[in-house]
């Protein structure tokens, strides 16, 4: 379907959807599709990084020197937001360092014109149709102005990197001012991770993982990173601790992950653990995040 012709049956949708016509008159007229974000949606990756390479490119510098002076310099933020959510700010660091390193580099895509281009393109467009939806309602509420409301080519927005619906979801305004802020509040931004990880089942005072050694002959199979026994159960199939000494004889549930195979790097990772891989459903992201937040608190 012709472009034109989309948008104008979206905004009938979008007015059902009891988006206002104020908003649908800003939002909706005068956008084109943009070929850049075709262009990002299409390219496929020539090979798949090993952990050992996407560890090195993500934990690394200046990313982790820049970590500790953003933990030191919000540290009474970083203490609020534990205290209301449960969540240790050294983790909302590590992710809000990952997604747009400390806030630096939130996306220049305007977010209403590169939805409306991927739900217009069909390889996913129930996604990004919803998703653009849910962005109209963000702008319907008057969290952001239209000309704010920035991000990455697939829409994903802010500091914290939340795509629409878990704007809607998940985002708080921590500072108080009537409006949820993930772009220029920092308030907004590190209190929205708190709350999404506390509402992913974040456990104060638990934590995420350790490195582990595995021993000769460890079945490949249970290193999926999501099979959970207390670490007693792993200590008795012969996992020790990295630097050699014994995994804590407790009760504790734990997954161990290799994302390199038995002979690459192992971790014995905790349901916080879990909790990060609701932000993002990766092995990869889940460990980056949690050797970051040791490095950075």
């Amino acid at each position: 379907m012709p472009f034109d012709r989309w948008l104008a049956e979206f905004r009938s949708e979008a007015l059902r959807s009891g988006i206002s016509p104020a908003t649908v008159r800003a939002a909706l007229t005068g956008i084109a599709p943009i070929p850049r974000v075709i262009e990002l949606d299409r390219r496929q990756p020539e090979r798949r990084l090993t952990w050992a390479e996407y560890r090195d490119r993500v934990v690394a510098e200046p990313r982790i020197g820049n970590g500790r002076r953003a933990f030191a310099d919000n540290r009474r933020l970083l203490g609020a937001v534990e205290d209301r959510f449960g969540v240790a700010g050294r983790t909302v660091t590590a992710i809000w360092g990952i997604e747009t390193n400390y806030g630096a580099n939130t996306g220049g895509f305007p977010v209403i014109q590169a939805l409306a281009t991927l739900a217009h393109d069909g390889r996913r467009s129930a996604f990004f149709r919803a998703e653009l939806i849910s962005a109209l309602r963000i702008l319907d509420q008057g969290h952001i102005a239209l000309e704010r409301m920035t991000g990455s080519w697939a829409g994903a927005m802010g500091q914290p990197q939340f795509m629409p619906g878990s704007f809607l979801a998940y985002a708080v305004d921590f500072d108080g001012d009537g409006r949820r802020d993930i772009w220029d509040s920092r308030e907004d931004a590190l209190g929205s991770i708190g709350n999404y990880l506390a509402r992913a089942n974040w456990r104060a005072g638990e934590p995420w993982g350790v490195e582990v050694h595995l021993p000769a002959g460890f079945d490949a199979g249970l290193a999926d990173g999501r099979t959970m026994r207390p670490l007693s159960a792993w200590a008795a199939l012969g996992v020790r601790r990295a630097d050699g000494r014994p995994l804590a004889l407790s009760e504790l549930p734990a997954a161990i992950a290799a994302p390199d195979g038995a002979g690459g790097q192992a971790f014995a990772i905790h349901r916080n653990a879990l909790a990060i891989r609701r932000y993002n459903n990766s092995t990869y992201y889940v460990l980056a995040v949690g050797l970051l937040s040791d490095l950075v608190g």
